[in-house]
C-alpha cells in the first residue's frame, strides 16, 4: 500500500529514442507511448513500421531469421518465439527443414519435422 505523503510519481517519463545512421535521423517515441498507447512495444512497432517503410530496421535492432533449405521461403522477426512459430509451421506444412539464426549470434537452431505425423 503506498504511503500518502510520498510524492507523486513524476508524469515527465523519458521515451526511448531510435536512431538510424542510413536515414541520418532520430527519433523520439514519445508520440507512440502517449497518442498510439502502444506502451512497451513502442520500440518494435516503430522499427517494424521503420522497415516497412524503408526496407530496413533503425540501427540497434537485431532480428531473428528463419530460412527454408528446400524453398524460397523465409522470415524475419524481432521475438525468437515468433520466428520459431513460423519455422514450426513451415516445416509442418511442407515438410521442408528450416534454419533459424540471429543476427548478433552465429547459433543457429534446425526446424525439422517428424514424419511420422
Amino acid at each position: 500500500m503506498s504511503d500518502p505523503d510520498d510524492p507523486l510519481p513524476d508524469d515527465d517519463f523519458d521515451a526511448p529514442t531510435v536512431t538510424c545512421e542510413r536515414c541520418d535521423r532520430e527519433w523520439d517515441l514519445s508520440k507512440e507511448f502517449d497518442d498510439l498507447g502502444v506502451g512497451n512495444h513502442a520500440v518494435e512497432q516503430f522499427a517494424l513500421d521503420h522497415r516497412r517503410h524503408t526496407g530496413h530496421f533503425p540501427d540497434e535492432i537485431a532480428t531473428w531469421r528463419a530460412v527454408c533449405r528446400n524453398c524460397t521461403e523465409e522470415a524475419e522477426r524481432l521475438a525468437s518465439d515468433a520466428a520459431t512459430r513460423w519455422a514450426e509451421t513451415h516445416a509442418r506444412h511442407t515438410r521442408h527443414a528450416v534454419e533459424i539464426r540471429h543476427a548478433r549470434s552465429d547459433e543457429t537452431t534446425l526446424i525439422e519435422t517428424d514424419d511420422a505425423e
